[in-house]
């Protein structure tokens, strides 16, 4: 069949016309033949069996019987009246019932004539009855094209109201096949077919939307699904394989001295083998000649600065500048300090550039980068200023990136003749499935060991009424010289939620920890930076024993001294926030705590996202529930939410037909990166007609 023909504006379907095409426009984004044919229905009505009416059950499910009616009448009630239809197979009686649309049901029916009819049938007076009831002839219901199984098609309230019913959908679906013949050109290759024992594409089509049964309904899905991620893969791929030949890098052909030096005299503690693997990892990328681009994933103190800040060596030591942007100024200042207390030992300029840099500073800082005697630039979004030229940027490393825009990362790449090389690290653990699919055009690097001598941080759940208990614990923390963090998810009381605001919580912990004795420091997002900055200096220099606070530490604090990590009202706060949250504390060599305390009000879900912060401290694992329980949307953030826009594949709940899709794309594309061998022409072809139709690239941001 000509692919084209499916491109056929829907409103040239007959049983369609005007006005439905344009309510199927408005509602569901059906354009064309194509649309509809991928409009996938989200459940199916098993109506393979057919009851007696002697069979009937008092319960609610939709069931199907064959018999005649045999009298008619209307029966005045309270309000209006009620059409009543006597109906009869040869075991017994029941009732049809319609409370509206008398007059055009009743010209319609037969008396004396086989109908098959469907709905849920109700108990009264001993006698079953069935309102509104679908009705087929029986000898329409022969012919028609339809199967065992009813598939059920999104639908939206209005649709329902026009009259566009599911009804309606899958007659003007049976439509579409009959004008099509059922006939749909293969989109898959023989060797895929036959490797994973797929059915064909029309074979699929036709049981995704006119299951015979079961089993054949279960094969179409698979190789729908297989297909829409296969296809997704196969263009991630590619983009990274024409971007690697395209996008020439500056190849970093020396290891030089100052890493080198760094690596063997200056290197404060031993790499964990996964940090080992991951700079070698970095290390074949810039010295290739293609641009880096990776994504670098870590848990919350596995240790990623340090990955940096040898990657950057390596682009010194080249001649070239490197810069690290981070979201937030604390953020920005914590990787200053660390960075400029590494190379202490290094003869190399570090500077600092976010939002409260004085003019002055900032113009020596536009100078000395622009003539290359600043060699490392770590900022917020001022890095991003049109002012900030550098003289050769080599390396530009962001740090977790979900939370700058695509604009703003590409603003980065144009503050050069060529673009610079990319690392993007990330203290979020993405799970694989999520990873695949969102970054699949970018490289990972995964460090998944925590440095030597670090202890797992216990995790406790506490309700609220053993609050003097955790006083108790915290004294006893304090007094062996530990410090203490309590963060709160609000700043004011909302009158719609008796949670303890920050405020309060404040006033209770004076009043259990008075001064002289203790020292309380207090942050929150409405404070002025500077006040922010000075509660925090008292905090990391250790003249204050406990940090109350809101979710403003929830990324990049490091004090090594804080052990323990009270989250309050923890039931309204997120997997990944929990996560990030008790990654504050366990950067020293001392045990540290987590305690999660909550109401005794708990929904199922709370439930869930607590026990797995008891149970495990494994990032990956914290995200593989999230993206359970959060779907994929809503983990990417906005920015990435229009990513995943599937037909019919889930990628959580497919992730297995989705590692299967990566797998044999990889496969293809490592011995024909272009597609051209005979074999591959059909992807070539169908991969060409979905840029065309712009089918798939809606799903890549």
């Amino acid at each position: 069949m000509n692919p084209n023909f499916l491109q056929t504006p829907i409103d040239y379907l007959k049983g369609v016309g005007p006005n439905r095409a344009d309510l199927l426009r408005k509602e569901l984004g059906i354009h064309t033949f194509q649309d509809l044919l991928n409009l996938f229905p989200h459940r199916y009505i098993d109506r393979t069996q057919y009851y007696k009416i002697s069979q009937l059950q008092p319960n609610s499910s939709d069931v199907q019987i064959i018999g005649k009616i045999t009298d008619l009448h209307e029966v005045t009630q309270k309000r209006g009246k009620r059409l009543v239809a006597t109906f009869e197979d040869d075991t017994g009686t029941m009732e049809l019932v319609w409370f509206r649309g008398h007059k055009w049901i009743r010209d319609g029916l037969k008396l004396e004539t086989p109908y098959v009819i469907f709905g849920k049938t109700n108990l009264f007076n001993r006698k079953y009855n069935m309102p509104h009831p679908e009705m087929e002839l029986l000898e329409d219901h022969k012919q028609n094209l339809r199967s065992a199984m009813q598939a059920v098609y999104p639908s939206t309230e209005k649709l329902s109201n026009r009259g566009v019913t599911n009804r309606v959908i899958a007659k003007i679906m049976q439509q579409l096949f009959r004008e099509t013949k059922g006939k749909f050109a293969e989109t898959l290759s023989n060797d895929l077919i036959n490797d994973l024992k797929l059915i064909t594409k029309s074979e699929a089509l036709f049981n995704i939307h006119f299951p015979k049964n079961q089993q054949l309904l279960a094969k179409a899905q698979f190789r729908l699904k297989f297909e829409e991620l296969f296809y997704i893969q196969l263009q991630l791929i590619l983009k990274n394989l024409i971007h690697k030949s395209k996008i020439k890098g500056f190849p970093f052909k020396t290891v030089g001295s100052l890493f080198n030096t760094f690596y063997k005299k200056h290197l404060p503690f031993e790499l964990t083998n996964a940090q080992k693997r991951v700079i070698k990892e970095i290390r074949q990328d810039l010295g290739s000649n293609a641009q880096m681009n990776r994504l670098l994933q870590g848990d919350v103190g596995s240790g990623k600065t340090i990955v940096a800040l040898m990657s950057m060596l390596i682009g010194l030591d080249n001649g070239f500048q490197a810069c690290l942007m981070a979201p937030t100024e604390i953020l920005s200042v914590q990787h200053y300090n660390s960075l400029v207390d590494y190379c202490k030992q290094l003869n190399i300029s570090i500077k600092l550039l976010t939002g409260s840099t004085k003019t002055l500073e900032r113009r020596e800082i536009h100078e000395s980068l622009e003539n290359g005697d600043l060699n490392i630039l770590i900022g917020t979004h001022a890095l991003l200023e049109e002012k900030v030229k550098f003289k050769n940027l080599g390396l530009a490393i962001i740090d977790e990136q979900h939370r700058f825009g695509v604009a703003q990362r590409s603003k980065l790449w144009k503050k050069n003749t060529s673009p610079p090389h990319i690392l993007v690290m990330t203290a979020t653990p993405i799970p694989r499935t999520l990873a695949m699919s969102v970054y699949g055009d970018l490289d990972i690097s995964i460090i998944d060991e925590l440095p030597a001598g670090r202890k797992p941080i216990k995790t406790v759940h506490r309700y609220d009424n053993n609050r003097l208990k955790v006083f108790r614990f915290m004294r006893d923390e304090i007094a062996k010289g530990r410090q203490i963090y309590i963060v709160y998810p609000l700043i004011q009381e909302s009158e719609t939620m008796d949670y303890k605001d920050l405020m309060d919580g404040y006033a209770s912990i004076e009043r259990e920890f008075p001064k002289p004795d203790y020292q309380i420091s207090i942050v929150h997002g409405r404070m002025k930076s500077a006040d922010k900055d000075y509660e925090m200096q008292r905090f990391a220099k250790g003249e204050t024993q406990i940090m109350v606070a809101t979710t403003v530490i929830e990324v990049g604090v490091d004090i090594s001294n804080a052990t323990v990590m009270i989250i309050e009202s923890a039931e309204r706060f997120g997997l990944s926030q929990l996560h990030q949250l008790r990654g504050r504390v366990g950067r020293g060599a001392e045990q540290s705590y987590c305690i999660l305390m909550t109401s005794h009000k708990l929904s199922n879900d709370s439930k869930i996202r607590l026990e797995t912060m008891v149970n495990t401290n494994d990032g990956f694992e914290i995200a593989e529930v999230d993206l359970k329980l959060r779907g994929p949307g809503d983990l990417m953030g906005t920015q990435q939410s229009g990513v995943l826009n599937l037909k019919i594949a889930n990628i959580v709940k497919d992730k297995d037909i989705l590692a299967q899709a990566r797998y044999h794309a990889k496969k293809i594309l490592s011995s024909d990166p272009k597609l051209e061998q005979s074999e591959h022409k059909v992807l070539s072809e169908t991969y060409r007609q979905m840029g065309k139709y712009k089918n798939i690239w809606n799903y890549i941001s």
